[in-house]
């Protein structure tokens, strides 16, 4: 626990004489701990609890009239012997949800005047945990946007080097060129992915949505996969209910379609299948799943597969001009639309990763008139 002391109070040399009534609380103490949010706590000179904010309780700080904590008991004590504010960091394991250690931002007072003012204490205790986490992800990520940045950039230096030193040999130049030319692409997906991220990642609604026909994202998304898929001898399909329409930012939705449809034919051997559905199900909610025949995810690695730059198999990723972000971006721009986002995989038969998305309260089409998209989207790559 880190402790550092504040101001120090002016001493006062009245001391109460009569101990043996119960303090009281200065006035408008109790209506000031009522509505805080933090965890707040005031305890007599006995180390009694006299009041205790509805967050304090619930954190297991206090129970009765006990404070439960010893670092928070051993601290008021301190101040109550010595009148100086006190302010420190404390961890405190087995609290608010399922014994999983929080940190609180501590600071510590006495009440009344001076050392032994009525021997009174009040304790804030602010919770850090969510802050701490977020600083760490933040930190985590500078990290692997560093490693990332730093495999192609000197693959490139590498190469340039190389070119250099084979300037008269032509098939080597055209060689280590197509090389040149994959890594400066690698290194554009990732600053485009790095975009995409910063504008969803906040979790915060899409700020202008409109309305966004699901046949058009599937019709793009294909669209932007097949040059790839062809490639690898793998065949993409779409099939599902015409005339679906989500409240949203269509380009997020066809990137976030896009990369599971490259998520899964990187994944997929050749001559199998990748199909995309778009169904209404129960309720204003439709779902937009991805199914191939690939490898599979391991049960494993399914509840960290949407972190950022988590790879379930590194080496085919990086082969494969992956940037660990794609199921991330999913994740986003899906929470950002208000859906969310489930996997269903099995190692040797595929998997199917699945969008549910709310639908736009607006009229469907006519019966018997789908959109023109919803036609492309049906025969896309058959």
């Amino acid at each position: 626990m880190k402790i550092r002391k504040a101001a120090k109070t002016h001493p006062d040399t009245d001391v109460p004489a009569r101990r043996h009534q119960p303090p009281r609380l200065p006035a408008g103490i109790a209506a000031v701990l009522s509505v805080l949010s933090s965890s707040a706590v005031v305890i007599d000179s006995d180390d009694r609890v006299l009041r205790a904010s509805a967050a304090a309780r619930s954190f297991g700080l206090v129970k009765g009239d006990r404070l439960m904590v010893g670092e928070l008991l051993a601290l008021a004590r301190q101040v109550r012997r010595d009148g100086e504010i006190r302010e420190g960091e404390i961890e405190v394991s087995g609290t608010k949800f399922g014994g999983r250690t929080t940190s609180f931002a501590v600071r510590v007072a006495p009440l009344g005047s001076g050392v032994g003012g009525g021997g009174l204490v009040l304790l804030l205790a602010e919770d850090q945990t969510e802050s701490r986490r977020v600083e760490e992800v933040r930190r985590d990520f500078v990290a692997n946007v560093s490693h990332e940045l730093k495999t192609p950039v000197g693959a490139l230096a590498l190469l340039a080097e190389t070119v250099e030193d084979a300037a008269d040999d032509p098939e080597a130049v055209r060689r280590f060129a197509g090389r040149m030319r994959q890594e400066a692409s690698r290194l554009t997906k990732l600053a485009q992915d790095l975009i995409t991220l910063s504008r969803i990642q906040a979790a915060e609604p899409i700020p202008d949505p409109i309305p966004v026909d699901l046949s058009l994202v599937v019709a793009e998304a294909l669209d932007r996969c097949r040059m790839k898929a062809n490639a690898h001898g793998i065949e993409l399909a779409a099939d599902g209910d015409p005339g679906l329409v989500v409240m949203g930012d269509e380009d997020l939705l066809v990137n976030a379609l896009r990369n599971l449809l490259e998520n899964a034919v990187a994944y997929s051997p050749e001559k199998t299948r990748v199909v995309v559905a778009t169904h209404r199900v129960a309720g204003d909610v439709v779902e937009i799943s991805v199914t191939d025949q690939g490898i599979g995810i391991p049960q494993r690695d399914m509840e960290r597969i949407f972190e950022r730059f988590y790879r379930v198999d590194p080496a085919r990723s990086r082969a494969t001009g992956g940037t660990g972000l794609g199921l991330a971006i999913v994740k986003h721009v899906t929470a950002a639309h208000g859906g969310k986002v489930t996997v269903g995989s099995k190692v040797g038969e595929g998997s199917t990763f699945t969008l549910r998305l709310p639908i736009a309260n607006r009229p469907r089409a006519a019966a018997g008139s789908p959109p023109p998209a919803a036609s492309s989207a049906r025969e896309a790559v058959k």
